[in-house]
């Protein structure tokens, strides 16, 4: 979801989309007794990961916003086999990564940041090579998570990334509102002479946002929001100690 507005329209539709995406890896998860872990849209933000990984039943629910630990990870889908579950699924953000993997991009975005202050010009460009090769080593890590869910837990574990598949196909009924609804709040900005803004959804209305005040920015998952605490009350694996 976009910085400044309460929902983007698009959303809902992808959420309902990765949630049936969950409900149906339910089955081939429970009757092989494997872990699978789905790949979900979102960049560096957790919202759709979040929302369908509760929606759909999703085990462990893995977020950009929450650095994890993979024996956190394998522990819970441990306590699930010793309580009878032979399966589990993991729903992990794109944007997700280890607690290892997120230091380590830290430091050295961090020691390239640094670089940008210093007359080296060698320095600077090893900087930008050191932090745009970890940035590719990252490009499996739901494959490297999956492989190491396995050595851990014992159980097989596969890969389902949903990619584009989230974007297409028919609008859900709220999207269609959403999209009128902000698409006639624009239209009327536009008679009253008022540009410069992005249309917001606010609760049932709209409001004119400076595209000043937005453009940017990321709207991350806060870690007291309420889709958190629901996460944890009903059982679900954060990655987090």
């Amino acid at each position: 979801m976009s910085a400044g507005t309460d929902m983007t329209f698009g959303f809902d539709t992808a959420l309902g989309i990765a949630t049936e995406a969950i409900d149906r890896l339910h089955s081939t998860a429970h009757s092989h007794h494997r872990i699978i872990v789905v790949e979900l849209m979102g960049h560096n933000a957790g919202w759709l990961a979040l929302g369908a990984g509760i929606a759909g039943g999703a085990d462990v629910i893995l977020l950009p916003e929450i650095p994890y630990d993979t024996e956190v990870v394998a522990e819970a889908i441990r306590q699930r086999q010793r309580r009878g579950s032979g399966f589990s699924i993991v729903a992990v953000s794109e944007g997700a990564m280890s607690k290892e993997d997120a230091a380590a991009l830290a430091k050295v975005a961090a020691d390239k940041a640094a670089a940008k202050d210093e007359k080296d010009d060698k320095k600077k460009e090893r900087a930008k090579v050191k932090l745009e090769k970890l940035t590719l080593t990252m490009l499996d890590k739901t494959f490297r998570l999956s492989r190491r869910l396995e050595e851990l837990t014992g159980l097989e574990s596969r890969v389902t990334i949903l990619g584009h598949l989230q974007r297409g196909g028919t609008p859900s009924a709220a999207d269609r509102l959403l999209a009128t609804r902000l698409g006639t709040a624009c239209a009327d900005l536009i008679n009253q002479g008022v540009f410069g803004v992005m249309v917001a959804a606010r609760g049932d209305g709209a409001e004119a946002v400076p595209l000043a005040e937005v453009v940017g920015k990321v709207k991350l998952v806060p870690p007291d929001h309420p889709w958190i605490k629901t996460a944890r009350d009903i059982g679900v694996c954060l990655g987090e100690r």
